[in-house]
């Protein structure tokens, strides 16, 4: 039977600076804006898409398909898609696993209403975003007037001084594991991705977690062992309120262990502050070294924030622990008089490899040994 293929719309990709790219509709026939970032990995696009710290972001996949292995519903790292659209070279409509149980196209216009843009020369975007910086941008299949969407593109606001976490956190309160468990975990939800979540209770950890604002009170009626801060989107340096919660959090000396925006939170928590990356880092093989073992890991990583090392460097309190291989740039951090540590890469992947796992078991260590007195970090 020979398959029959539609003709796609044209569609424009316009970014903050003026410069046009051209090619044609995927998703939803529509307009949508946002900031425009890059993703290296090679697969796992179901869940990036669904990844709460690309809220507001337009995502470059570097991969030449995208949506060739379709749709499975366990791919998902939150409750739907997050990013703001997606641009790709090459965007299948078809998809060959028979663990497949849609079409990226379906699971875009359909349930989703996410506008795309395919048949462009991703290479030549990647390489324009590294050389010239983040920027916002608007991509329409919809108005193909350039001046009308320039219009549109101005009224976007920058990501940088902008609050996400609350558009993508949880709003109640909800309980994960076995309550029998042995260790209590509260979970600080920024935008948490579920990987992280099963990778605790998969460790013997019973979760709650939490709203972001909450007190520490309302915390520590849960009894927990430890506290984790999760990822999220948007700037750091602007949630305050949560930045003081975490240092309260510290002060407890119970085990803490962040994540990405939990990373960047603590940092600024303990005086270090931290700062909008020129093109941020994105996908599944950005190598990292741990300063303690010695060891080198390949990660996965979504950020576009970063701390400044130099505040780090100035902080007796603070030891760096990872730092990334292509860059310097740091990518964790551990209090030196208290059981509370941090990093900047994802450890639970999905998508990515699994070198750095093992943070996980060294949290439910330290949460060990915090019941016998013995978790404090030291030199």
């Amino acid at each position: 039977m020979q398959l029959k293929y539609q003709a796609k719309p044209k569609a424009i990709l316009l970014l903050e600076d003026g410069k046009v790219f051209e090619g044609k509709a995927a998703g939803k026939i529509g307009t949508t804006t946002g900031e425009i970032c890059f993703n290296t990995g090679m697969t796992g696009y179901q869940e990036i898409f669904t990844d709460p710290s690309y809220y507001g972001q337009i995502v470059v996949m570097t991969n030449v398909h995208v949506g060739n292995y379709g749709i499975e519903a366990s791919e998902v790292e939150s409750d739907g898609i997050k990013i703001a659209g997606m641009v790709c070279k090459k965007f299948n409509e078809g998809f060959s696993r028979k663990r497949g149980q849609q079409s990226l196209q379906d699971y875009f216009e359909k349930e989703n209403s996410i506008v795309s843009i395919s048949d462009v020369d991703t290479r030549a975007i990647v390489r324009y975003i590294r050389d010239k910086g983040a920027m916002n941008c608007v991509i329409s299949s919809e108005i193909l007037d350039v001046n009308e969407l320039k219009k549109i593109l101005a009224k976007v606001p920058k990501m940088e001084g902008l609050e996400l976490s609350s558009k993508v956190a949880t709003k109640k309160s909800y309980e994960l594991g076995d309550a029998a468990a042995k260790h209590r975990v509260a979970v600080l939800d920024y935008g948490i991705k579920t990987n992280i979540l099963r990778s605790l209770t998969e460790r013997g950890c019973y979760l709650k977690v939490f709203p972001m604002k909450m007190s520490l009170k309302d915390l520590q009626e849960f009894k927990p062992d430890g506290f984790m801060l999760g990822n999220g989107p948007g700037d750091p340096g602007v949630m305050k309120d949560e930045i003081e919660l975490i240092k309260q959090i510290v002060e407890t000396g119970k085990p803490v262990f962040g994540i990405c925006l939990g990373h960047q939170m603590l940092a600024e928590s303990q005086g270090i502050k931290t700062y909008k990356m020129h093109a941020g880092h994105r996908g599944i093989n950005h190598p990292v070294k741990n300063l303690i073992t010695g060891k080198s890991e390949i990660t996965s990583q979504n950020h576009g924030f970063s701390v400044k090392a130099e505040d780090v460097k100035a902080n007796a309190n603070i030891e760096i622990t990872h730092i990334n291989l292509n860059d310097g740039t740091i990518e964790g951090i551990r209090l030196k008089n208290k059981p509370v540590f941090s990093v900047q890469h994802h450890p639970e992947a999905c998508p990515g490899p699994l070198d750095s796992r093992y943070l996980f078991d060294d949290f439910v260590d330290l949460m060990v040994k915090a019941k016998t007195g013995k978790a404090v970090v030291t030199n």
